[in-house]
């Protein structure tokens, strides 16, 4: 049975609080985990959460500041020390290749696992896989970022009436979808199109043309909110996104679930982050994450 979730293993900006570790967060997607962006104690949040370095296949991390990216090193370290029986791919800025090199080679430790270098220079496609294509587009932020897109191929949806009606049952049901004809009926006839699945993953970032490009569409974003919407400007001057800013790029872009993180340590209680989303106008399933918590990706439309 595949799987299609977020784990949050952290939720704090800049520096960890009391019930807030730095960033970290795994989508599992059918058979493959995808990193985003893990700060310093990502490897105790996983063991926190039930995470395996077995589950990891890639690491996509946005930018080089530390609270998302410290956690790289005992990361890595821990794929090797488990001997993770596949090749890890780690997708990250070109420009700061001197700091993923840093992180990779922290320490003194065994290399077991084949960690393939993926780094970003552009807009564009970066793996295009049966399950998924990854994408990624750049951000506004003090320092080069970028944010990742998940987009499932389009599938077909089979109708059962329209089966019926040609007399299409049992085994020739299959047959029609691998043939994409049969008896002069074709798939088209009995069946329409089932929309992939899309996540975004967004963090430190203004406003601007990459944000609303990565969650065009999307089923799940994933967007930092560090700010209340009464501090937007100290938000544009360090290039960060409020609660409202966030929420309205989701109800432009028509988005299905909204995740809000990354939240500054001034703030305790996350129920002003909720309020000022819907006062956005956004009116889709809403999360405001916090640490160690399970969200399901929406189920096909």
């Amino acid at each position: 049975m595949s799987v299609r979730e977020l784990v949050v293993l952290g939720t704090a900006s800049q520096v960890p609080t009391r019930h807030r570790n730095h960033n970290g967060y795994v989508l599992r997607w059918d058979g493959e985990g995808i990193l985003f962006d893990p700060g310093e104690g990502t490897q105790r949040q996983m063991l926190r959460a039930g995470v395996a370095a077995h589950d990891l296949h890639r690491i996509c991390v946005t930018h080089f500041h530390g609270d998302h990216s410290l956690g790289l090193a005992g990361v890595i370290q821990r794929i090797n020390l488990d001997r993770v029986p596949h090749d890890v791919t780690a997708h990250y800025p070109r420009s700061g290749q001197r700091f993923f090199d840093r992180l990779r080679y922290a320490t003194a430790y065994r290399e077991t696992v084949q960690l393939v270098q993926a780094p970003v220079a552009e807009d564009g496609v970066l793996a295009d896989t049966p399950s998924y294509r990854l994408e990624a587009r750049r951000l506004s932020h003090p320092v080069e970022s970028f944010g990742y897109r998940l987009v499932e191929p389009d599938g077909r949806r089979m109708l059962p009436e329209r089966l019926a009606a040609h007399g299409i049952k049992g085994p020739d049901v299959g047959r029609i979808q691998r043939e994409g004809a049969l008896r002069g009926v074709s798939l088209g006839d009995v069946s329409e199109v089932r929309r992939g699945q899309r996540f975004a993953f967004v963090m430190d970032t203004r406003l601007c043309e990459g944000v609303y490009a990565l969650a065009d569409g999307c089923d799940m974003l994933v967007i930092e909110s560090t700010f209340l919407d009464e501090e937007a400007e100290l938000a544009d001057e360090y290039g960060h996104l409020t609660a409202g800013q966030a929420a309205g790029v989701a109800r432009d872009a028509g988005v299905r679930h909204l995740v809000l993180t990354h939240f500054s340590q001034r703030y305790t209680e996350p129920d002003e982050f909720e309020r000022q989303a819907r006062a956005a106008g956004y009116e889709g399933e809403l999360t405001v994450a916090h640490d160690l918590l399970r969200v399901p990706v929406p189920k096909r439309r």
